[in-house]
Order: structure tokens, then sequence, then C-alpha cells
């Protein structure tokens, strides 16, 4: 617990408020929050040049596509429940192991660096200067809140255990061997990630089309626009199959 905290217990307990708020309702606040900063300000092209624009959104789908393959890897090698328990903060287990030996909330920081990737292909000043601090405060507030439970549930272990790993940043020192011996469970992956990963692969799509759009007819960029149709087309094939194997409980758990 940081010094801040303890010296301000009124501060921590109204964090602790929104964490369990976000983390209640957050499959539909941050929906409704990322189409209205998207929707509501229009993609910019940096200093007017298509040439920048397309180096930005190669580093905002590089940007995404790190902090999806961070949550495969945790989800891979350690899963740990993120749903809670009728949509409250609960855990059974306190889940230590995996790529939680390197840092206490590597999903959530996955998640970020998404969200990141999606604002830099968008390149709005202003949905930077919002959407960055909304959800900033939202991960924060629900890591405050979590850890508010683990303190109660699991108490002196689970503080050596903030003790000992980051909050945030992982510490990659010593990850080979945190995995050794451990079996990647790719089915558990798909199973797992399958919905998240279309939604923000479609809403990369989705964005990719509207920044185009924003400064050109359809007809000077058919070729690059219907390339993005198929891609979409070809994500919601793949949605679709792993969710009928999943209803078919053909991944496993």
């Amino acid at each position: 617990m940081s010094t801040s905290t303890v010296n301000n217990p009124q501060r921590a307990s109204t964090r602790v408020w929104w964490g369990n708020f976000f983390f209640r309702y957050r499959n539909a606040v941050f929906p409704i929050v990322l189409v209205a900063l998207f929707v509501g300000f229009r993609p910019v092209y940096p200093q007017g040049s298509e040439r920048l624009d397309n180096w930005l959104d190669l580093l905002g789908v590089v940007v995404a596509l790190t902090g999806q393959a961070l949550r495969a890897a945790v989800i891979g090698y350690a899963y740990i429940k993120r749903g809670g328990l009728n949509k409250q903060v609960y855990a059974e287990d306190l889940v230590t192991e995996g790529f939680f030996r390197h840092s206490r909330n590597p999903l959530y920081l996955g998640n970020l660096l998404v969200l990141l990737g999606l604002f830099i292909v968008h390149h709005n000043p202003w949905v930077y200067a919002i959407g960055i601090p909304f959800f900033l405060f939202a991960y924060s507030a629900i890591v405050a809140a979590e850890e508010a439970y683990l303190r109660g549930k699991f108490g002196e272990e689970y503080q050596a255990y903030c003790r000992q790993v980051n909050r945030w940043l992982p510490n990659l020192r010593g990850l080979s061997r945190s995995v050794e011996g451990m079996r990647f469970a790719w089915n558990r992956v798909l199973s797992k990630e399958y919905g998240s990963t279309y939604a923000w692969c479609a809403g990369l799509l989705f964005l990719l089309a509207y920044d185009t759009l924003a400064y050109f007819d359809y007809s000077e960029r058919q070729s690059y626009l219907n390339t993005l149709v198929v891609l979409l087309a070809t994500i919601t094939i793949g949605w679709a199959i792993v969710r009928y194997l999943k209803k078919r409980q053909l991944l496993g758990n």
C-alpha cells in the first residue's frame, strides 16, 4: 500500500468505490466511451501527411498486437478468473505463477496497450487527452478495488507478493524459469480471448476505414478499403468458428 493511500483513507475508499463500479459495468461503459471518442472526434493526419499517417497506423497496430500478445502469453500459462463473481471482485486463489511472478496486473497492462494502439491509429489530440487519462484512472481504480479485496482475503501472503512484484511494469528477469515446465494452453487462449480479440480487431479495421474515408472518396482508395472488408470478413469467420467450437465444448477448459 502506498504512503499516500495510508495518509488519505478517504481517497483510497473513493478509488475503491470507482474500481468496483468500473469492474461491474466495464463491458458497457468502456465500449460507450470508446465509440463516443472515435465518433465524436475526427481522425487527424499528422502534419497533413498521408505517409506519416500510414506509419502511425503501423505503429498503432504493432502496439495493439503487443498488448494482445501479452494477454495471450499470460492466459496461456496461468489463467486468472477475470469476471469476478456476480460482476464483483472475487478470487478463489492467489495466482502468482507464470507472468504473475513478474507483474501483478499483466492482463490490464495488455488492455492498456491495445487501447493505446487504437488511439494512435485515430490520432486525434482530444482522444489522447480524454481517453488516456480516463482509462488510466479506470484501470487503476479497478486495481485498487482488487487489491483491497485480495488484501482482505489473503492478508500477509498477498502483502508479501506485493512487496516482491511490481503492480504494473513487468520485471522480465527470470521469466523463462517462471514458465519452465508449464504447458502453454492454446485452447484456453482461444476460448477466453476470442471475443475481446475479435472486438478490438474489428474496431481497428473500422478505424482504419474511417481514417481513410475522412480524407478520401471510396473510389480513390477502393482497393485498400476492399482489403479491410476482406480482413473483417476473415476475422468474423474465425470468430464464428471458435465460438462454435466453444459452444460444442471442443476447446476444453
